[in-house]
């Protein structure tokens, strides 16, 4: 399972390095925006593998764990990290503006709306580990998956304390050099 997370993790971002390839370098709009549009194929890809070798009668491990929080996540910062890379791929390849640097309130609030997308990340994650849990109906083959769950309230709890923090201690502004 950990070999086939990992092969889904390097697809997702392969397929953006060639989406964003075929958009900028090559010019070829259209085909840069199919294979962006095909990234979620590998969270289906994932998925499939997951629940196929669970109901093939695999114990489940930290690895079928890991990957329903990939998947939760994926579905929900997965967008955001495409229009990460593409803007600064059109900045450094198609002369695009230069990607910016949120700070002071503007940036809370961005934590804030990150906190969000972690929650719904979380909701999802969990909804996947107990329906995997009521896939396989053998509560002595699932409970490395249910162990997972204080793991996501960590991961929320965490992304509530940054968002806290930049709240509290706003980022401030990186000083321009003079000369």
């Amino acid at each position: 399972m950990g070999a086939v997370i990992v092969a889904c993790e390097v697809g997702f971002w392969a397929l953006v390095v060639l989406g964003l390839a075929a958009r900028y370098a090559l010019r070829w709009r259209r085909t840069g925006l199919v294979l962006l549009a095909l990234t979620p194929l590998v969270d289906v890809v994932l998925l499939a593998v997951t629940v196929v070798d669970l109901r093939g009668g695999a114990t489940a491990g930290p690895f079928h764990g890991l990957a329903a929080i990939y998947l939760g996540f994926s579905a929900t910062y997965g967008h955001k990290l495409i229009n990460w890379a593409d803007v600064r791929a059109a900045h450094r390849f198609a002369g695009g503006p230069a990607p910016v640097r949120r700070h002071g309130a503007e940036y809370t609030r961005e934590c804030w709306k990150d906190v969000g997308r972690t929650g719904l990340a979380v909701l999802i994650a969990a909804a996947l580990i107990w329906t995997l849990v009521v896939l396989v109906d053998d509560p002595d083959r699932t409970v490395g998956l249910e162990a997972r769950y204080p793991l996501l309230g960590l991961i929320l709890t965490a992304d509530l304390l940054w968002a806290l923090s930049h709240t509290v201690w706003p980022r401030k502004p990186k000083p321009t050099p003079t000369s």
